[in-house]
């Protein structure tokens, strides 16, 4: 089995992310959100034990 990379390849570079993905992650609004639902999410859990 051939494991070695030729320089240059694809898989070396990592995913850029897009100009959505970008302007969500430094929306305050969107990570308040975001922040509320993984809040209730971990209420009922909690809840449930």
């Amino acid at each position: 089995m051939n494991t070695l990379r030729k320089a240059y390849e694809q898989s070396y570079y990592p995913p850029v992310p897009t100009r959505l993905t970008r302007r969500f992650r430094t929306n305050l609004i969107w990570q308040f959100i975001r922040f509320i639902i993984i809040n209730i999410k971990m209420l009922r859990m909690v809840r449930k034990h």
